[in-house]
């Protein structure tokens, strides 16, 4: 049987339609409801691959505790392979032993310590580095990463805080070895699709029980929305925090695709 051009035509636009519905149908698979708010709100801060085009980013980073205790740190990171490396220039809460310029640095395999330029092999100072290192990291980059393999989704219903209406979200992460491990429970608006706040633990330092409130105000950077301004202190799982001061923490000078040489993360 000969075909024309026009039934050619026809059955080639029939045949992408069902392509693209399919592909649609399989972006719109969702563990449940839970899962389907963090997805719609990573598309609005930008997921995984709008911050990977950025190939890597250069920032200020300062935190500063109550009793007005600083951390300054310029950090770098590069986005394949998660390398990060921060110079601290004021580190009066991480390894304040040390004085003078400080540096930390992870190349993908390993972690190190630098103080005016020789390396610190001590192990109790490499276990802060182990710990700074992949959480600066990961608290740059977290509202991506949650949409990574390996986490469950427990829609908790909404609620009204300050006449302002939210979708909460409980976020867990698989254990392979029955340790604990993080719990973070969001607070999405209904309105804009931001996490205005969020509970957290942090397992590796035995924040477990007793959660963590952190606040949040983005800016828009290179088409991007980032919480550059934070702060956090004690609360319980119904987001009601304790009379502590707030702990402050500010990314500032935020610079992508710098073009950073994988050699900075290196020993």
């Amino acid at each position: 049987m000969k075909l024309n051009l026009q039934t050619l035509l026809i059955i080639t636009v029939l045949f992408m339609s069902c392509k693209e519905q399919k592909g649609s149908d399989e972006k719109t698979s969702f563990q449940n409801k839970g899962q389907q708010l963090v997805y719609e709100m990573v598309q609005t801060v930008g997921d995984y691959s709008k911050l990977a085009e950025k190939k890597d980013v250069i920032y200020t980073y300062q935190y500063q505790t109550p009793d007005g205790k600083t951390d300054l740190s310029s950090e770098k990171y590069i986005f394949d392979g998660e390398l990060s490396y921060g110079a601290y220039e004021q580190h009066e809460r991480t390894l304040p032993e040390y004085e003078g310029l400080i540096e930390q640095g992870y190349d993908g395999k390993a972690y190190w310590l630098r103080h005016k330029g020789n390396y610190i092999d001590d192990l109790v100072s490499l276990k802060r580095v182990k710990f700074n290192r992949p959480t600066n990291f990961y608290w740059f980059t977290m509202f991506q990463k949650l949409l990574d393999p390996g986490l469950t989704y427990e829609y908790l219903g909404a609620k009204s805080i300050e006449e302002q209406r939210y979708d909460i979200v409980k976020i867990s992460f698989d254990s392979n070895n029955e340790k604990p491990t993080d719990i973070y429970q969001i607070y999405i608006n209904k309105d804009t699709k931001l996490v205005d706040q969020f509970l957290f633990t942090v397992a590796e330092v035995g924040v477990i029980d007793q959660p963590l409130l952190m606040k949040l105000k983005y800016e828009e950077i290179e088409g991007l929305l980032i919480p550059t301004q934070r702060i956090y202190k004690g609360s319980n799982w119904e987001a009601e925090v304790t009379d502590a001061p707030w702990i402050k923490v500010n990314w500032s000078n935020i610079q992508f695709n710098n073009g950073l040489s994988r050699s900075i993360f290196e020993k």
